[in-house]
């Protein structure tokens, strides 16, 4: 670690920041099905999911090859660019979590990335190839496939029990199911160490490579395995309880059938990703296997108003995190004054929107509160609530209208004069 500058250092501190709101941000892919069913009670279950990040972290490195060699080119790329890059992604995730919308981590990071690489040194630097096939096409299939997949295993899951009528059978497979849904959650944690803790494994090397610390195409060192992993899994302790809240019970209310089948859906999903080095967002392939569990089952429904608003944060974050970097960047540009500038602008942003998240506190007590009785109206609903219907009754018995026939034309002699 020796040759590690100043800059070089508040970069790794930053990236580790970042891992750290990465952990709390994706605590509900894991976690939320678990917490909204009663399978584990709130704390409980934050607690496991973060041991089992700490453990995934140690399982692969694909995914952290694909972000420090993959998506830019090392070559002549500056460090500043990546302390950009790092603010434009924690920003937009704290923007979400205050909003509760499971926005994809992965994504705000590749876009701040993106964002700042082009702003340094152009389109030249990104490897447009890397970004299409890694990123883009598994952030379209992961929440197809994954909902796809927990609708389909919900459905068998229902209609291999549709017989079962006696009560203690009952009890007991509602046992069995909460059990399946505590073991699928453990493998969603492994999952999200194994793909989300790179990510930052994969950042902080890239920094190194560009500072001089490593050559490129380097392996992440011991060192930032070990507190990649230590920052997310104490992130995901902390619970991100805003979007824990939307996604147990704002996109559609799951029994623990349904919950069992989207966390192994998801989790099939994720771990066969991070083997092939595919960068994919665990908040997508986690919501798509939701919406697909509450599709699966006889009479669920998935609240669309919800899941709109998921889907617009999605298409925006890549873009938007892309905004923020190329505007970090344009300050880091300038000299230690726009480095300085730029650093305050995290500091003072990041303040700002935890002060606005403690007017209305989410934590373990209120999380399974339901979030749809705080969804706006649609226009629709509003529309129709607006409308008055008309009193019904009896009619009158004095209640009499004449009509008056038309007049007969003199000259329509086919047609006798009609009187009322």
């Amino acid at each position: 670690m020796e040759h590690i500058t100043l800059l070089l250092a508040i970069v790794v501190v930053t990236a580790l920041v970042f891992d750290f709101t990465n952990g709390f941000h994706d605590t509900a892919n894991a976690m939320a099905t678990t917490i909204s069913t009663g399978a584990l009670k709130p704390k409980t279950a934050v607690a496991m999911s973060a041991v089992l990040n700490l453990i995934g972290a140690f399982l692969s490195v694909e995914v952290a090859k694909t972000i420090s060699g993959g998506i830019v080119n090392e070559n002549g790329l500056r460090t500043e660019v990546i302390f950009a890059a790092l603010v434009g992604a924690i920003l937009w995730n704290l923007l979400t979590w205050l909003v509760g919308l499971p926005s994809s981590s992965s994504h705000a990071l590749f876009g701040g990335l993106i964002g700042a690489a082009v702003m340094s040194a152009g389109w030249s630097s990104i490897n447009g190839g890397t970004v299409v096939t890694k990123v883009l096409l598994p952030a379209i299939a992961a929440p197809l496939v994954a909902g796809l997949a927990a609708m389909l295993a919900t459905r068998l899951t229902y209609r291999i029990n549709r017989n079962v009528t006696d009560p203690n059978q009952l009890k007991s497979t509602a046992k069995g199911y909460r059990a399946g849904q505590i073991a699928s959650a453990g493998l969603v944690s492994l999952a999200h160490g194994t793909n989300d803790a790179q990510k930052t494994m994969g950042i902080i090397t890239l920094a190194l490579v560009t500072g001089g610390v490593l050559a490129p195409g380097s392996n992440p060192p011991m060192w930032v395995i070990v507190s990649a992993g230590v920052a997310i899994a104490l992130g995901t302790y902390l619970g991100g309880w805003r979007i824990i809240r939307t996604m147990g019970s704002g996109l559609t209310d799951l029994k623990p059938p349904q919950g069992f089948a989207a966390q192994t859906s998801a989790a099939t999903v994720i771990l066969a990703s991070s083997h092939l080095g595919f960068s994919l967002s665990t908040t997508q392939s986690c919501s798509g296997a939701v919406m697909g569990a509450g599709l699966g089952r006889k009479g669920g429904v998935v609240r669309w108003s919800t899941a709109t608003r998921m889907f617009v944060a999605w298409g925006l974050t890549l873009p938007a995190a892309g905004l923020v970097g190329a505007g970090a960047e344009f300050l880091t540009k300038q000299g230690p004054w726009g480095i300085a500038v730029t650093a305050i602008i995290l500091v003072g942003g990041s303040f700002a929107i935890w002060l606005a998240s403690r007017r209305q506190p989410v934590d373990h007590t209120n999380v399974n509160d339901t979030a749809a009785a705080d969804e706006p109206q649609g226009v629709v609903t509003t529309a129709m609530a607006a409308v008055q219907t008309p009193p019904i009754g009896t009619i009158p018995n004095d209640l009499m209208t004449t009509i008056p026939a038309p007049a007969a034309s003199p000259d329509d002699t086919a047609r006798p004069s009609a009187t009322v």
